[in-house]
């Protein structure tokens, strides 16, 4: 593999973050997003970084991947749980060991912050394909669905 790292996304990678979205929303779930709504929502996480941060990776100076990381209080365990969301690696950079560089990297600062309890995600139910790259990253499938409701 070339030369990459990881590190912590910046306002100027915006558009790169909304090709993203678009990209994996086609692929994962057949959905078509509004550029200019993602561009204000990944804006509004840089302006207010309690609401989440990016990580991307870099190969050869280029975004190859990126993750989203939002908070969610758990008063059972007294902490906050850390959700990927919003990943998406460039198809030809998967199969490279790329989302589990970002996967651990994302770990081993979870665990180094006492206020953090775990980590979590979801995962379209046909995406089998993601499903076996996180469990073969470490995390297990919960017992819980997921429900919404959009305004």
């Amino acid at each position: 593999m070339s030369y990459y790292f990881i590190r912590e996304a910046r306002s100027e990678d915006a558009d790169v973050l909304v090709d993203f979205n678009i990209k994996m929303a086609r692929e994962t779930e057949q959905k078509t997003l509004d550029p200019k709504v993602i561009q204000k929502g990944i804006m509004k996480l840089f302006k207010e970084p309690d609401l989440g941060f990016y990580t991307v990776v870099e190969v050869d100076g280029e975004i190859a991947g990126a993750l989203m990381i939002t908070a969610e209080w758990s008063d059972w365990r007294n902490g906050l749980f850390w959700w990927i969301q919003s990943v998406y690696i460039l198809p030809e950079f998967r199969r490279q060991g790329i989302f589990a560089s970002l996967y651990k990297h994302i770990r081993n600062r979870a665990r180094q912050d006492p206020a953090i309890c775990g980590l979590r995600l979801y995962v379209e139910k046909e995406n089998k394909r993601a499903q076996r790259t996180y469990l073969k990253v470490g995390m297990q499938e919960t017992d819980y669905r997921v429900y919404e409701e959009e305004f």
